[in-house]
């Protein structure tokens, strides 16, 4: 990590990437990848995150497989992985949503289907790398089942607010909507977030305000695009 605790910046501009895979055949497949792109370094691979830890710390990103032989969970390899300021992008077939919200929950930036394209492979590998949560739907359908998350109870207005804030728009554009002014939508967010924060569930961005209101049901879950 950099010194104020963000994602690091690779001074080269090359991103440095690891992956963590008990089965070689993914790794096969995203060594093939990134070996095209002059921008992207496939630099090691291991079972473990440990293993891949004693080759090789500098890495900026990792590609990490939700099931592994060790008996960890993912939420310890991603926070395994973020002591060491190297931030994860769960790459996993979807079919365990239990283990993507334990990842989820440790602060994973992306969740990455293996039978993705490379387009979307590369997308999520970059923007994990420059630190930037990329919102798919299989972390939405993960979440939306989640049992353990503490609903907050926003009133009508409070839900309008979100809704539009969230979908992209400015504290002016929604106060034009609801005929407030801006200074009353920034009141108006702070009480979101703060019932969020209360309810263990914080909101420091603008994405984590549209999680925030996919999981809530304010929002529908994002749809892949095609």
């Amino acid at each position: 990590m950099d010194d104020d605790g963000g994602p690091r910046t690779p001074e080269s501009g090359v991103v440095r990437v690891g992956m963590v895979d008990d089965h070689q055949s993914p790794v096969w497949g995203i060594e093939r990848i990134l070996e095209r792109q002059d921008d992207l370094e496939l630099v090691g691979s291991a079972p473990t995150v440990a293993e891949l830890l004693d080759k090789a710390t500098d890495l900026d990103v990792v590609i990490l497989d939700l099931r592994l032989n060790d008996g960890t969970t993912p939420r310890e390899n991603v926070s395994t992985l973020a002591d060491h300021g190297i931030v994860t992008v769960v790459y996993t077939s979807g079919e365990h949503p239990d283990l993507l919200r334990s990842a989820a929950r440790a602060g994973t930036l992306a969740v990455v289907l293996k039978s993705a394209s490379e387009e979307e492979i590369l997308a999520a590998i970059r923007a994990a790398a420059g630190g930037e949560e990329v919102l798919t739907t299989e972390w939405a359908a993960a979440i939306d089942g989640d049992p353990n998350l503490d609903a907050v109870d926003l009133s009508p207005q409070l839900q309008r607010v979100l809704t539009l804030y969230a979908s992209g728009g400015t504290s002016v554009s929604v106060g034009q909507e609801l005929g407030v002014t801006p200074d009353t939508v920034n009141e108006y967010l702070k009480r979101i977030r703060q019932k969020y924060a209360d309810a263990g569930r914080p909101t420091r961005t603008k994405l984590d305000l549209f999680k925030r209101a996919v999981e809530d049901g304010w929002l529908p879950m994002p749809l892949r695009d095609s």
